[in-house]
């Protein structure tokens, strides 16, 4: 009896994680550059009550016989699919068609380590001009280069285009266009295995699979086309994350009834004495 009530804790435990999944989902269904997240079970351990047996000549076999033990979270992944676009018509926003995630960082000295917890990588594409000229985050975060330092519109300059491999283009105040850099992306070969750092940026990780091959330019080694005057929105599905929402509560009540009804089992055996 006290398995089916630990099976029914450990049920209410998953499902309420599952709940706060998807509560986050549908918080940050306008974050721009959020990607959603899903949440996999697994069944416990199996007590086993009876083991298999051989077959013989005179009996066939037999198959184990096993009772679980309940159910436990098995992952918490991030699905990175492409959000919608969302046209802005400002110059500073940055939406990314295909793979890559901006680098942005706190600190940057052109030699950073992308392992570092100053570097950040990020799909929200929001960025603005400092008092120094600076394109920096909505967090003051430094927009990187290919070369990893940050990118700085001289004073003076007149206008700012950015194009789609990511060459950051100025009118000086004589009327000539420069360049003031090339926005450095970097592309992942499993970008579920970033860890979520908050401020719409990701930290890396051993799993992720960067290396330094993968820093580059809009357009090169595979990453994205660099789209100005426009925001990836978030990949968050509404009907969806209300479907899982309602699967979560229902799931959450019958383990709980599971609770109820071993508790008036354990009632009606403790009643057997009177």
């Amino acid at each position: 009896m006290l398995r089916s009530l630990y099976s029914g804790i450990s049920g209410m435990k998953g499902f309420q994680t599952n709940l706060d999944v998807v509560s986050n989902n549908i918080a940050n269904v306008n974050t721009s550059g959020y990607k959603k997240s899903r949440i996999t079970f697994q069944d416990m351990m199996n007590q086993q009550i009876k083991a298999s047996t051989d077959p013989t000549a005179q009996t066939g076999g037999t198959n184990a016989s096993q009772v679980g033990l309940g159910s436990k979270v098995g992952s918490i992944d991030n699905v990175h699919t492409q959000g919608n676009r969302q046209n802005t018509d400002r110059t500073l926003d940055l939406a990314l068609e295909g793979e890559g995630m901006f680098i942005v960082s706190a600190n940057p000295t052109g030699n950073d380590d992308m392992n570092s917890a100053d570097i950040g990588f990020t799909r929200a594409g929001n960025f603005y001009l400092d008092g120094d000229g600076r394109i920096v985050n909505s967090s003051g975060q430094f927009l990187l280069d290919v070369n990893g330092e940050a990118i700085t519109v001289p004073e003076g300059a007149t206008s700012i285009s950015i194009n789609g491999q990511g060459e950051v283009n100025y009118t000086a105040e004589g009327g000539e266009v420069a360049v003031a850099g090339t926005i450095g992306l970097a592309k992942f070969s499993n970008p579920d295995g970033l860890i979520k750092n908050g401020n719409s940026t990701y930290r890396n990780s051993p799993n992720a699979g960067l290396s330094a091959e993968q820093i580059s330019a809009p357009g090169e080694n595979g990453t994205a086309q660099i789209v100005s005057g426009a925001l990836e929105m978030s990949n968050v599905d509404l009907s969806e994350e209300f479907t899982n929402m309602i699967i979560a509560q229902r799931g959450f009540q019958a383990n709980t009834r599971i609770i109820t009804t071993s508790d008036q089992i354990l009632e009606e055996l403790v009643n057997l004495k009177r």
